[in-house]
C-alpha cells in the first residue's frame, strides 16, 4: 500500500509540475519533471547546479550535470527560479523568486534569505534620465567571528 501512495503522490507531483512547466511555455520533459521535483517539493531552497547534481544523483536518477545546467537555466529564463550570483563562479538558483535579500556564509557556501523587513535602504543615488529600478539585490558576505 505504501508503494501505491508514493507512486499516486508522485503522479500529482509530476502532474502539477508539468502544468507548471507548461504554464511557463516549457515542455514538461521527463529530466525537467525530475529535476523539478528535486526543486519544487517543498519549502523554498537554494542550490548549485552542482549540488542539485548530487542531490540527483544520489536519488537514483542517471542525469548530466550539463543536463542540470540547461534546466536550471531554462527555469530561470521561464522566471520558475531566480539567479543570485555570488561571484563571477559560483551561482545559486532560488526557488523564491520574490524580491529578497540573502546572507551568504563565506566558510560554508550557505545562502539565506533576508526578509525585506529587516532591510532599511538608505536614500538611493539618482537614475540616469528615461531609467527606472527594476529591483535592488543585497548580498551580505558573512562569517563566523574569530
Amino acid at each position: 500500500m505504501d508503494k501505491l501512495n508514493t507512486r499516486i503522490n508522485q503522479n500529482d507531483n509530476y502532474q502539477s509540475l508539468t502544468d507548471k512547466l507548461r504554464g511557463v511555455g516549457l515542455r514538461a520533459t521527463r529530466q525537467r519533471l525530475d529535476i523539478g521535483s528535486l526543486l519544487f517539493s517543498g519549502k523554498d531552497r537554494h542550490v548549485t547546479a552542482e549540488s542539485l547534481h548530487d542531490e540527483a544523483v544520489a536519488s537514483g536518477m542517471k542525469i548530466s550535470l550539463a543536463t542540470i545546467y540547461n534546466a536550471l537555466n531554462q527555469f530561470t529564463d521561464a522566471g520558475l527560479l531566480r539567479e543570485v550570483l555570488i561571484d563571477p563562479s559560483r551561482t545559486y538558483f532560488d526557488t523564491n523568486t520574490s524580491s529578497h535579500h540573502h546572507f551568504f556564509n563565506i566558510d560554508n557556501g550557505q545562502l539565506t534569505d533576508i526578509p525585506n523587513e529587516e532591510i532599511n535602504l538608505p536614500g538611493l543615488p539618482n537614475l540616469p534620465e528615461g531609467q527606472i529600478i527594476d529591483g535592488v539585490d543585497i548580498l551580505i558576505r558573512i562569517k563566523p567571528e574569530v
